[in-house]
């Protein structure tokens, strides 16, 4: 019984049995190999219709250099009059206030720095804010103390009067005004 079992259980070479199945037979009518089917060429363009996409493609970059040259543009229409944009009043002062520094080394210096502490304090708040209990324990005090501002200072005439004062002060202060 053990040499009928030895010969049962034997296992011919691997090429003959793929994952333990049984060897398929071959077919005289397949290939070897797959091959796939050839792609279709590729549509051709008419000459007329490359020439036209040339022809835009190189007004487009005329009227690109014209108007960065300031001359008219380069088409079949009118030339447009490209008229000078003023400034916002904004950006002339700023411009101004630019030119007036001495240092501006340390200003940009100052603003940069400035930069970079609001960032990191922006990553200090998003930091507070994912601990447990503390951004609601913030927002309540936040809460009582817009309370207590507006009851110290917006309730009545006289407080009102004497805040504006002192923000006008502080702000000629910061600008420098007698």
């Amino acid at each position: 019984m053990a040499s009928a079992s030895s010969n049962a259980l034997s296992i011919p070479s691997s090429s003959t049995l793929v994952d333990a199945k049984a060897p398929r037979q071959p077919t005289a009518a397949s290939p070897p190999c797959v091959t796939l089917p050839t792609l279709p060429p590729p549509p051709v363009q008419s000459q007329s219709r490359a020439r036209k996409t040339t022809a835009y493609c190189r007004k487009i970059a005329r009227n690109v250099m014209a108007m960065a040259t300031g001359e008219a543009l380069a088409t079949r229409e009118a030339p447009v009059e490209l008229a000078p944009t003023e400034l916002p009043q904004f950006i002339t002062t700023l411009q101004q206030t630019w030119d007036k520094v001495e240092d501006k080394y340390a200003v940009s210096t100052l603003a940069v720095s400035g930069l970079v502490a609001v960032v990191g304090s922006a990553g200090l708040v998003s930091a507070i804010d994912r601990l447990p209990l503390v951004p609601g324990f913030l927002e309540a005090v936040g809460i009582g103390y817009s309370g207590y501002f507006a009851y110290k200072y917006l309730l009545f005439k006289p407080d009102r009067d004497a805040l504006l004062k002192k923000v006008k002060e502080t702000y000629k202060e910061i600008l420098g005004i007698s």
